[in-house]
């Protein structure tokens, strides 16, 4: 029973016999290797539901070349061998994509993912230009990108007249930060076209929608309304839903022992924030009153047919 290391043809193997079924003794009976050997494997990278023969020949390699004392000859082993180098990149190449689908421009994506799977903590422009193949002028544009978005930043070299990138500790609160502050813009912007073209024109509708749309995006990117806005509107429609009537704001005013200003903001909140007191909302019968009345798109006319 042949020994030495796993190749990456038998991990492709091994991830093949798991993707269809087989079990570890199948599998190393194809390979003709101990069982053992297999449920290792497996076991250390990922297990039978999240192993990738790709994934655990880089990592396997990494764990060895770590695993070697400082300053011993490691032979022609030393570094990461061409296979590990092209696995990663595969990696990287794929990691980029997803950015890019994310909305992040694609140099800029394939920068970010270099620099993530570096075994280094910075790389230099020369370095990005020969790994990607791309010229010095695309690397310094994503690079002005990535530190105009807050998501690297550049160190000097303290010998050499070079410029080293580093990723952001916080790269990704600070891109989440951004996009809420963009969508809150977005909203804004539509808001201030809805009231210029008139609510009431179609163009105003759709702005106007559009600004909803984006205010509570923003909103629930940023963490949501305040819990005290939430919970004064859901005070004003408990209160309304046990009045069984409809009430004013002076009622609800005098009801409650709150300021008229409470009242008037929490009224605001209940309509604005619909979706957080689904499935009952803000309905005003009159230009002064207020009731709580069922979602009416919570059911469907049937079932409204059905009940009536």
């Amino acid at each position: 029973m042949p020994g030495g290391r796993l190749t990456h043809e038998d991990r492709r193997r091994i991830a093949e016999g798991l993707e269809s079924g087989l079990g570890y003794a199948e599998i190393a009976r194809e390979l003709d290797r101990p069982t053992s050997t297999v449920s290792r494997e497996v076991a250390r990278n990922g297990g039978a539901r999240g192993y990738r023969a790709d994934h655990a020949h880089y990592a396997t390699s990494s764990r060895a070349r770590r695993s070697r004392p400082p300053g011993r000859d490691a032979g022609p082993d030393t570094g990461p061998a061409e296979g590990d180098r092209a696995v990663v990149q595969d990696f990287a190449e794929r990691f980029a994509v997803m950015m890019v689908d994310g909305g992040l421009p694609r140099m800029a994506a394939r920068v970010l993912a270099q620099l993530y799977t570096a075994d280094t903590s910075s790389l230099t422009a020369a370095e990005l230009v020969q790994v990607l193949r791309v010229s010095p002028a695309s690397i310094s544009k994503a690079v002005g990108y990535l530190e105009q978005v807050g998501m690297i930043h550049r160190e000097p070299d303290a010998r050499r007249r070079l410029q080293h990138y580093i990723i952001a500790e916080d790269v990704w609160v600070h891109a989440w930060k951004v996009s809420a502050r963009t969508n809150l813009n977005w909203a804004e912007t539509a808001a201030e076209g809805a009231e210029l073209l008139g609510a009431e024109s179609p163009a105003g509708g759709r702005l106007s929608k559009m600004a909803d749309f984006f205010h509570r995006l923003g909103e629930d990117m940023a963490g949501g309304p305040a819990f005290e806005v939430i919970d004064d509107a859901f005070t004003v429609v408990a209160a309304l839903l046990h009045a069984t009537r409809p009430l004013t704001a002076e009622e609800l005013t005098t009801a409650l022992g709150w300021p008229p200003a409470r009242v008037t903001d929490a009224l605001v909140n209940a309509a604005k924030y619909a979706e957080y007191t689904d499935p009952v909302v803000l309905d005003q019968p009159t230009s002064d009153t207020y009731t709580a009345v069922p979602t009416p798109t919570r059911l469907s006319p049937d079932q409204l047919a059905a009940l009536s």
